[in-house]
C-alpha cells in the first residue's frame, strides 16, 4: 500500500542531499508552461471569446456569457442544504477571527529629530480568486480566499470557478453559494490556465486584477508562473501534502485516517509518515489496508497516492531525527503526533501549516480551525507562507526629513554615492546645501578640530 524509506543507522545528510531522499511529486511547471501559453494570448487577444471557446473544449459546455449572473448566486445560496450554509457560516466566522488579527496599521519610526520615516500598509486594489472545481468541489477554498482579501481591505474582487456541464455551465452551487454569504458578487465560469489569462489581461467582461491567488491544477501554476512580473500571484501550488511526524505515543487509528484524507484530493497527493517507532509503521500499514477499503475514491485517487513515489514511511533513529527530515520536507501539512508534542512542534521550522497533538487533524485546518489551507508545496514552505492579510497588503515607506535632518546625515550620502561611483546622487544632496563645504566634501569635520 505503501513503501518505506529507512534512513536509520547512519548520520542524515545535510541540505539537498537529505531533500533528495525524500518522496515527492513529479509536478512539471516548466513543462506545462509552453502548452499554457497560446491559451493566455488567446484570451489576451480574443477575450470572452477565448473563455467561451476553451469552456467547449476543456468543460463540455458552450456558454453564452462568461460572468454569472446575480441571480444565479442568489438562487444557490437559497437552495444550499440548511447544515451546509451553516458548516460554512461558521467557517467563515472563525476565519474572520484569525484574519483580522493579522491586520496591520501604520507605524512611524523617529530615526533622528527631524526625521522619519513612516511605513503604512495598502491593500491591492483588485484581486482574482481562483476555487478549482475538478475532481471535488472547495467552497471551502472560496473563503480560505476571500476572507483575508477582505480582511485587507482590498477594494475590488472577483472569483472564477470552472463551469459544470451537470450546472447549465454555471460553477458548482455550493462555489456560488458560499460566494453570496460572502458577498462576492462578481464571479465567472472560467477555469484552469485561462482564468488565469482572464485575470491578468483583462476581457470585455472582467476588467484585469493585480494579483490572483488560489489552488489549482498544474495548468494554473503554469498560467500563474507565465504571468509572475505582470501581476503577483501567492504561490505555484502543487499537490497537496501531509507529513506526520510520529512516535509510538501515536494512535496508528488516527495517523492512518490523516494520511487517507490527504491521498483523495489527488493521485497526485503526498502522504508521508516520519516516525521512529518501527511498531507504529507496521500498525500504521495494518490500518491503511482496513480503512482504505472502507472508503470512496479508492481506486482513481487514493491508492494511487499512497503507492505513489510521493508517499512512504520514514523510519528514523528518533524525534531530533525526525525534526530534521521534515524540516528538509517542507510540507504543506505537517501533523507532530508524538509525546510533549506542543514542545516538538516549537522546534519546527519548516512547514505550511503544523497541527499539534491528535486533537488537531489536517481536516480541522480545511475547514474550520480559522487558519486557512491556502499553503506552500513542494517544499517552498522553507523559502515562503500561506496565504494571510499580509499577502494582500504592500508596504510603503515614507520618508520624511527636515532641511536640518539632512544636512546632518548629508555628508554620508554624498561619500556613500561617491563610493558606489554614482556622482549624480551626491550631486542631488549637494544641490540643497550650495556653498557647504563640509557636504561637498563628504565628510564631517569631528567635533573639537
Amino acid at each position: 500500500m505503501i513503501s518505506r524509506i529507512d534512513l536509520r543507522g547512519d548520520a542524515l545528510p545535510e541540505g539537498t542531499a537529505l531533500r533528495d531522499l525524500l518522496p515527492r511529486a513529479d509536478f512539471d511547471v516548466s513543462a506545462a508552461l509552453e502548452k499554457v501559453r497560446p491559451i493566455c494570448e488567446a484570451v489576451h487577444h480574443r477575450g470572452d471569446a477565448a473563455l467561451i471557446d476553451y469552456a467547449e473544449k476543456f468543460d463540455g459546455v458552450r456558454l453564452e456569457a462568461v460572468r454569472v449572473p446575480a441571480q444565479a448566486l442568489a438562487d444557490a445560496l437559497e437552495r444550499l442544504d440548511p447544515a451546509v450554509r451553516a458548516a460554512l457560516e461558521e467557517s467563515i466566522r472563525r476565519a474572520r477571527l484569525v484574519h483580522r488579527a493579522q491586520r496591520r496599521g501604520s507605524h512611524t519610526t523617529q530615526v533622528v529629530r527631524g526625521g522619519s520615516v513612516t511605513e503604512k500598509w495598502v491593500p491591492v486594489e483588485r484581486v482574482g480568486l481562483y476555487a478549482p472545481g475538478g475532481r471535488s468541489v472547495y467552497p471551502s477554498s472560496v473563503i480560505m480566499n476571500a476572507v483575508p482579501a477582505q480582511e485587507a481591505g482590498v477594494p475590488s474582487m472577483a472569483l472564477a470557478s470552472p463551469p459544470q456541464r451537470d450546472f447549465d455551465g454555471l460553477p458548482h452551487p455550493t462555489i456560488l453559494a458560499a460566494c453570496a454569504l460572502l458577498g462576492i458578487d462578481e464571479v465567472y465560469a472560467a477555469g484552469g490556465a485561462q482564468a488565469v489569462a482572464m485575470f491578468a489581461h483583462g476581457t470585455e467582461s472582467c476588467a484585469p486584477t493585480a494579483m490572483v491567488t488560489g489552488p489549482g491544477n498544474i495548468w494554473v501554476a503554469a498560467a500563474k508562473r507565465y504571468f509572475t512580473g505582470r501581476i503577483g500571484i501567492d504561490t505555484e501550488a502543487g499537490p497537496t501534502e501531509i507529513a506526520v511526524l510520529a512516535d509510538d505515543t501515536a494512535d496508528p487509528v488516527h495517523v492512518a485516517a490523516d494520511l487517507i484524507s490527504q491521498a483523495e484530493h489527488d493521485p497526485l497527493a503526498a502522504a508521508v509518515l516520519v516516525t521512529d517507532s518501527p511498531a507504529l509503521a507496521d500498525a500504521v500499514e495494518k490500518e491503511l489496508e482496513t480503512q482504505v477499503a472502507a472508503t470512496r475514491h479508492i481506486e482513481d485517487r487514493i491508492v494511487p497516492a499512497l503507492r505513489g513515489r510521493q508517499s512512504a514511511i520514514v523510519l528514523v533513529d528518533g524525534i531530533d531525527e525526525g525534526l530534521r527530515v521534515v524540516d528538509a520536507y517542507g510540507a504543506e501539512h505537517l501533523e507532530i503526533q508524538t509525546a510533549d508534542a506542543a514542545a516538538v512542534a516549537d522546534r519546527v521550522r519548516n512547514a505550511g501549516a503544523i497541527f499539534v497533538g491528535p486533537w488537531a487533524p489536517v481536516s480541522l485546518g480545511d475547514y474550520a480551525a480559522g487558519s486557512n489551507h491556502v499553503l506552500p508545496t513542494g517544499g517552498c514552505a522553507c523559502h515562503s507562507s500561506g496565504l494571510s492579510v499580509q499577502s494582500f497588503l504592500r508596504g510603503i515607506h515614507i520618508v520624511d526629513y527636515t532641511r536640518d535632518a539632512l544636512a546632518d546625515v548629508a555628508h554620508h550620502v554624498v561619500t556613500l554615492a561617491e563610493a558606489e561611483d554614482l556622482p549624480a546622487h551626491g550631486a542631488a544632496i549637494k544641490a540643497r546645501f550650495p556653498g557647504d563645504e563640509q557636504v561637498s566634501r563628504g565628510w564631517k569635520v569631528p567635533e573639537g578640530k
